[in-house]
């Protein structure tokens, strides 16, 4: 862990850890089963969905970053939760039938939407292989930062399965619509190369540069102006669904709060005074 960071004391035994900056403004995530490669169980996906809730509320933290224990990103769903295992979990068939089945995915889904949802960046660092839900979970954060030993695969198909966690949205507006389907009818591996030479992973960087990497990007963000980031990431994803007339009409409106605001005012004094802005988000 990063010295600038510093993890809650009660956290050593959670699924997942929870670490702030000394400032506040960076929070970082960190999948914590890395004897099951961070499956993501039923008590990893509450604490994952309760988790992001909080901190989307947060707005002393400016910047998420989502990293994960040991040699693995994630490796999907807990295959000990599923159908014959020796646990029972959200997407094994139970009393309640297909209907429990489809409220199963609810954690899950607050996971997905709450990372695009939150009006702050995610930054993925990405230590090793993504997959299923995995590949999914990495797709939903804004930025990945990844060394050699990330790989994705939408493993789904590997068992039969639909990609319930988002996948069929989110691979080809990341990949482009030819190599989503590759990967979702092969269940093929995409190495760390060729995921960076496709624009999957912004930076691919050395094991030991990883946590550095994402920190130094996370704290260029923290440092910039709250409000023009957080309207940039809401237009970034709602602009998908608008046409270029509508989505400048909304950027109008939106650059009509960034122009009132008192970080704007900062940033120009700082222009002209030729020092760092230190902007306060109002």
């Amino acid at each position: 862990m990063p010295p600038e960071l510093h993890s809650r004391p009660d956290a050593a035994k959670s699924p997942l850890l929870v670490a702030t900056s000394d400032d506040g403004r960076i929070a970082t995530l960190i999948l914590n089963r890395p004897e099951r490669l961070n499956a993501l169980g039923s008590e990893l996906l509450a604490c994952l969905a309760e988790t992001i809730e909080s901190l989307s509320r947060d707005d002393g933290v400016r910047v998420v970053i989502l990293a994960a224990a040991g040699d693995a990103f994630c490796s999907g769903a807990d295959t000990e939760e599923l159908a014959g295992g020796v646990r029972r979990g959200p997407h094994a068939l139970g009393p309640e039938g297909p209907e429990g089945l489809r409220r199963g995915f609810e954690p899950a889904q607050r996971i997905i939407l709450g990372l695009q949802r939150m009006p702050k960046p995610v930054i993925a660092a990405i230590n090793g292989p993504a997959v299923g839900a995995g590949f999914d979970l990495a797709c939903a954060c804004d930025i990945r930062v990844g060394t050699p030993a990330a790989r994705f695969m939408a493993a789904y198909v590997k068992v039969g399965l639909f990609p319930g966690y988002g996948g069929t949205w989110l691979y080809p507006r990341l990949l482009g619509m030819g190599v989503a389907a590759e990967l979702l009818f092969t269940g093929d591996f995409l190495e760390a190369s060729d995921a960076h030479r496709l624009g999957l992973l912004n930076r691919l960087v050395a094991p030991g540069e990883l946590m550095d990497v994402a920190q130094k990007m996370a704290r260029r963000i923290a440092d910039g102006p709250p409000i023009a980031i957080r309207l940039a990431k809401l237009l970034l994803y709602k602009g998908l669904e608008l046409d270029l007339e509508t989505a400048m009409q909304v950027a109008a409106a939106a650059e009509t709060v960034t122009l009132s605001s008192k970080d704007h005012l900062e940033g120009l004094a700082a222009l002209r005074e030729k020092r760092r802005p230190k902007f306060g988000g109002t």
